[in-house]
């Protein structure tokens, strides 16, 4: 009888054992087929743990999807709504790392880099290229009136409201929080380098300075001649001289191809066409820099009003301080384009 006995707690002390190898192995084994360093799981939001497996096996990224399954029941991840968000896993990593990674929440960011940008449809297209929130969505959500409104914005300045940079998020981002970070981030840059209270002692609102520096952006890529071209433009304004700056005629016009701006552009009427109407555009022509932002807030003081691109095909401007020397300037300028077959 003892003998029977004694071969009984043996036989269940090796099933014990196999299980416990079964289920150590299960947990702490590596479980990935992989063989890049890391893998990118995307998991959307209000995904179910079914949702997941279904990617995982579609996907044939861990070596044994049951044991996997297995872990996630004992890990208690098996839930109607797991977190979701862009995770990385580890190439050798087991179940315990995957699922404990996956439960927490914790996942990877993204950079978003947005600049060069002409329109609010295209900054939703930039923003969005890695992240969860579909383009579409984003450019509509930009155009809430009520949602503009109560930010202080219109649809024709809103642009001013995001500073060109790269930032990090989180893939799964919601829509309203992008805009929140980049309000937040807004602040923060205008409240560095006394850019607020430069922007105050030029009698110009923080949108207002964005705006011009829109302008000057178009202007010149010769980045050292921004601060001139800024302070001109602030002579301009200050006298109560209409900017007539190029730029904005192609803009009010939509062909921005334009390589000549003739006086039938000149005529377009738009309250972006500087030419047409005094003070600054209601918006921003295009997304300027953070150096030409700067150039505005620090721009060059001298007497000019008149400014002209010089002949040839650099980038560089003839500046003058009457309208006698600009018409010198602008009819070298406009030989040398009949000359080169420009129209």
């Amino acid at each position: 009888m003892m003998k029977k006995f004694l071969y009984a707690v043996l036989i269940l002390g090796l099933i014990a054992g196999c299980v416990a190898y079964w289920g150590y192995g299960s947990i702490f084994d590596p479980n990935t087929s992989f063989s890049e360093n890391e893998y990118e799981l995307k998991i959307q939001q209000e995904s179910s743990y079914k949702n997941v497996y279904k990617k995982l096996e579609a996907s044939q990224i861990l070596d044994n999807i049951e044991s996997f399954d297995r872990v996630a029941g004992w890990m208690k991840y098996k839930k109607d709504v797991v977190p979701s968000g862009r995770y990385l896993i580890k190439k050798g990593w087991n179940n315990r790392e995957i699922i404990g990674l996956l439960r927490s929440g914790n996942q990877k960011p993204v950079t978003v880099t947005f600049n060069n940008v002409r329109s609010m449809d295209q900054l939703a297209g930039l923003i969005t290229k890695d992240l969860e929130v579909d383009s579409a969505d984003l450019a509509q959500y930009f155009t809430q009136s009520d949602l503009l409104a109560n930010l202080g914005y219109n649809k024709d300045n809103f642009m001013t409201a995001f500073i060109p940079n790269t930032y990090s998020m989180f893939w799964n981002v919601p829509t309203e929080k992008i805009v929140t970070r980049m309000l937040k981030e807004q602040k923060s840059f205008w409240n560095q380098k006394d850019r607020k209270a430069k922007a105050d002692k030029l009698d110009l609102t923080e949108a207002e300075v964005y705006i011009l520096a829109s302008i000057v952006e178009k202007e010149s890529q010769h980045g050292p001649e921004r601060p001139t071209i800024a302070g001109l433009y602030l002579n301009r304004l200050k006298g109560g001289i209409a900017l007539q700056a190029d730029p904005t005629v192609v803009y009010a016009n939509g062909d921005f191809e334009l390589r000549r701006v003739l006086n039938k552009h000149l005529t377009f009427d738009s309250p972006y066409n500087t030419y047409k109407y005094s003070g600054l555009p209601p918006g921003p022509i295009y997304m300027p820099s953070i150096q030409s932002i700067d150039a505005v807030l620090d721009y060059e003081k001298h007497d000019y009003l008149f400014m002209c691109a010089k002949p040839g095909y650099g980038t560089k401007h003839a500046f003058a301080k009457t309208l006698r020397g600009h018409n010198k300037n602008a009819n070298e300028y406009r030989a040398w384009l009949n000359k080169q077959g420009i129209r």
